[in-house]
């Protein structure tokens, strides 16, 4: 089975490498598509230097910061050209800890989609401020309310993907870029059919580097939810999918 972790990054250079060691060191085999928008830090000079040692690694180099929304369509369709099976997303900042990616995997053989979550029962964050959390978890209520979503983490960049889910969904056809780009997604998913499942992380805030959240991010987001809530009363999902066909034997645990 081939499982692609697509990993955008933007002045990583603290992070990328002991990210992508650590994903190499999991039983499941990945192999890590970085897509880096021009850091000026130099990280895809680092990511170079390992892609010339390591098969398993390769990078997209773009112009410059294009955004989120757009990194992430690049990595799908350089691992769908590839013949990948799941497609992993994550963050460079160890936000999200790869030991995670083996139980999205697995979670992989009974949803199309899986989550890594902070907001299903023994999922949390550490080392966020009040505001944040208060911030956060408005964000998802009321995305998840407004838009009918099954996921209790809409806005989480920790997902799996099934191949097949993201040949149907018109990547080119998604307005939203940015972390936007998450809540759209997962409405388009849920649109055509597709089953989610979720699995509880510990969401650890970067020790290393800065944030790329900036406020207009989050008016961006609000923009989101209100167009997609006109999309979902005016059209009609489709029926769900049956679940997707058992994952070959090459995983192992």
């Amino acid at each position: 089975m081939d499982i692609r972790v697509i990993v955008p990054t933007y002045n990583e250079k603290e992070n990328i490498s002991d990210l992508i060691q650590q994903i190499m060191g999991l039983p499941i085999q990945a192999q890590v598509i970085v897509v880096d928008d021009n850091s000026p830090d130099g990280t895809g000079q680092i990511v170079d230097d390992i892609v010339a040692k390591n098969k398993r690694v390769s990078v997209i180099h773009r112009a410059g910061k294009l955004g989120l929304g757009t990194a992430y369509i690049a990595g799908f369709k350089k691992g769908l050209a590839e013949g990948a099976d799941l497609l992993i997303t994550m963050d460079a900042d160890f936000s999200h800890d790869p030991a995670y990616i083996p139980s999205l995997v697995k979670l992989a053989n009974d949803y199309h989609i899986t989550i890594g979550s902070r907001y299903v029962p023994e999922g949390g964050v550490v080392n966020w401020e009040l505001r944040r959390r208060f911030l956060s978890w408005g964000a998802n209520a009321f995305a998840r309310t407004s838009l009918g979503l099954e996921a209790k983490d809409c806005t989480a960049g920790f997902r799996c993907y099934h191949r097949e889910v993201l040949q149907n969904i018109n990547l080119d056809q998604i307005f939203s870029n940015g972390y936007s780009f998450l809540v759209e997604m997962i409405f388009k998913c849920q649109q055509k059919g597709y089953t989610v499942g979720e699995i509880p992380i510990i969401f650890a805030n970067r020790t290393r580097g800065s944030s790329k959240i900036s406020q207009n991010e989050i008016f961006k987001a609000m923009y989101t939810v209100f167009r997609l809530t006109w999309v979902r009363l005016t059209s009609r999902p489709s029926a769900k999918i049956a679940p997707p066909k058992p994952l070959g034997s090459a995983t192992k645990y």
